[in-house]
């Protein structure tokens, strides 16, 4: 390749500087050239507009790589959600994009990667979910290989009203730096309400990857058609108005506990759903707290208050639909410290007073903050700009849509408590216990979840594990498995209080225990025996048969609560894999973490 003054819109000076470096290129480089020369050669482009140090910086310049790898670590799919939304919008600008769960990737592929964009959630108490654990250990891990020819940024998804908010994106970012790579774009912490940051990331990330690209720009946000059908328009951002179909107790009368099963027509939204998926539902809060929390601070019901993307509502209309008011974080506390001096809240928040803060914090509301620390006073509009949006409630989805067309069921334990002084209540769960009727509509979206779903063999045996309303998903695969004829065999395991007041879906388990859907069941009523019996020592009591079958290379779930009975639940799994395989702690330990790869070993805990 040598390049003539006759053929080229170089003055003979620079032709000459660009024959000495073309020895130096690589052979990317020189087909990278070749395709700019022939695209200015072919424009009409004056010699004088390229000077002879604007060639050097040209080829010298390493060209942008097209291939971008995008990882995503999630529990509730929010983090794949926005990594198959980011694929899609470098795919419109010309790239070639690798999109994979963490747990899915091959760590020592790393070395292989030029850009990569990481996207996951924190997962309880600043621990990643389910699917990095390994990812995150393998990089924090002396295994870990040096990066510097690597590119990175980081969406971290995360809750601010927990401690450890972003954790584990934050811990990816710093490693990847150790490592060596260099950021495309600066990290960014989302809460609940990512929708915002997220895009804001996105864009930050196409405009510096796009930069000395020549891939055809292409509309950013087009839409696009789904497999099999036509996407649905209705979304977390545009909720779909689902009526209310059935609202029934679950409980017995005498029970301590209320569980409300909700059926809903989802007819006309083209939404869909698999087992293993949530439902997302935007709650309204409480009107009794609403009302003394206006009164509390002065204001009037009717005075107009800005909301984001709604424009100017009158105040009792946006702090019941639009705001949260019953969980306090620390970012609330910073920000409502601003908007008065000398109320003692600034000094909460000082270094070497976290415990206080977080005790503080606990089970504590908009009202009790504005009470304690003598905010009344404060403007209506001034004091709602600090509050978060309100969130949607996710609640895992309780029926098949094969059994169920056009319909979505869900299961969610009513919240009522005594704290400080005053009733509290749950804010999506006692809406839907005493203020949701037959005919009523609930704004809802589906929140697909690729991390709990049924084996695609319909041949594989399962393990379920749910107590309580953790029970929901497992209702929805067995019905699923009958309507397909699934013929893998199905244990359940399922506990909660009383055997006669808190059963849940009693009838619909024995009925497929007796058509042969449920192979079989063991139930833990933890307050019908004189010690307290959890479903963690049903299966312990069960050991030998529970090893068999996961020998024989059955699926477990667990779903529900995440603080004790899912850590209790991963013990006994761990203590079975000892006692009947023989195993060590630490070769059980990975033998589990090989099922969470293999997908053997799914968790939808909260």
């Amino acid at each position: 390749m040598e390049l003539q003054v006759t053929n080229s819109p170089f003055n003979q000076e620079q032709v000459e500087l660009l024959n000495r470096l073309l020895p130096t290129l690589t052979g990317t480089q020189r087909i990278w050239l070749g395709g700019y020369l022939a695209a200015v050669g072919g424009a009409a482009v004056a010699p004088s507009a390229v000077v002879p140090a604007q060639a050097e910086a040209l080829v010298n310049a390493s060209p942008v790589s097209k291939e971008v790898t995008v990882l995503f670590g999630s529990q509730t799919g929010n983090g794949h959600g926005l990594a198959k939304k980011t694929a899609k919008k470098l795919e419109e600008q010309g790239f070639q994009v690798t999109i994979s769960s963490m747990g899915d990737f091959k760590p020592n592929n790393l070395k292989k990667v030029q850009n990569l964009l990481i996207l996951v959630s924190t997962h309880g108490e600043g621990e990643p979910p389910d699917n990095a654990l390994a990812f995150h250990e393998f990089l924090h891990s002396k295994r870990a290989p040096q990066l510097e020819s690597l590119r990175f940024s980081v969406l971290a998804l995360g809750d601010t009203s927990y401690e450890f908010f972003c954790q584990t994106g934050k811990d990816f970012d710093k490693r990847l730096e150790e490592l060596g790579a260099k950021r495309i774009a600066p990290r960014v912490d989302c809460d609940v309400d990512y929708d915002g940051p997220a895009a804001e990331w996105m864009k930050s990330v196409l405009e510096a990857l796009g930069e000395g690209s020549s891939a055809p720009a292409a509309a950013i946000g087009a839409g696009a058609a789904v497999a099999g059908g036509t996407e649905s328009e209705y979304s977390r951002t545009n909720p779909f108005q689902a009526e209310v179909l059935e609202n029934l107790n679950l409980n017995g009368r005498g029970s301590q506990r209320e569980t409300r099963h909700i059926e809903l027509s989802l007819e006309g939204s083209n939404l869909q759903y698999e087992p293993g998926d949530s439902l997302g539902i935007y709650p309204e809060n409480d009107p009794r707290l609403v009302d003394d929390l206006i009164e509390a601070m002065g204001w009037k019901a009717n005075e107009l208050v800005p909301v984001k993307n709604s424009g100017d509502r009158p105040l009792r209309e946006a702090l019941l639909h639009h705001f949260e008011i019953t969980v306090l974080t620390k970012p609330l506390l910073e920000q409502a410290a601003s908007l008065r001096s000398g109320n003692g809240l600034k000094a909460l928040l000082e270094a070497g007073r976290e415990q206080e803060l977080k005790t503080y914090i606990a089970e504590r509301d908009v009202l009790d903050l504005v009470q304690d620390y003598s905010l009344k006073g404060v403007p209506a509009g001034e004091f709602v700009s600090i509050l978060r949006k309100m969130p949607a409630r996710l609640y895992s989805i309780a029926s098949s849509p094969k059994a169920n067309p056009d319909e979505v069921h869900v299961t969610v334990r009513t919240v009522r408590y005594e704290a400080h002084g005053r009733s509290r209540y749950g804010v999506c769960s006692v809406q839907l216990a005493e203020r949701v009727s037959q005919g009523d509509t609930l704004p809802v979206y589906i929140q697909h979840n690729s991390n709990f779903k049924l084996p695609e063999s319909p041949d594989t045996p399962i393990i379920m594990i749910g107590p309580g309303t953790g029970v929901a998903p497992f209702r929805a695969f067995l019905g699923e498995r009958q309507e397909t004829g699934a013929e893998g065999k199905s244990w359940l395991f399922y506990g909660d209080q009383h055997f006669s007041t808190d059963f849940l879906y009693q009838v619909e388990w024995q009925r497929w225990l007796k058509e042969g859907v449920l192979t079989r069941m063991d139930v833990a009523f933890s307050r019908d025996t004189d010690k307290k019996v959890y479903v963690q020592h049903r299966m312990l009591e069960k050991s030998r048969e529970l090893y068999e079958w996961i020998k024989e290379g059955a699926c477990v779930y667990v779903c529900g609560d995440e603080k004790k009975m899912a850590h209790d639940v991963h013990a006994a799994l761990a203590t079975i894999l000892e006692q009947e395989g023989g195993l060590s702690p630490e070769e059980a330990a990975e033998y589990l973490i090989r099922m969470q790869q293999q997908k053997r070993y799914q968790r939808d805990v909260y």
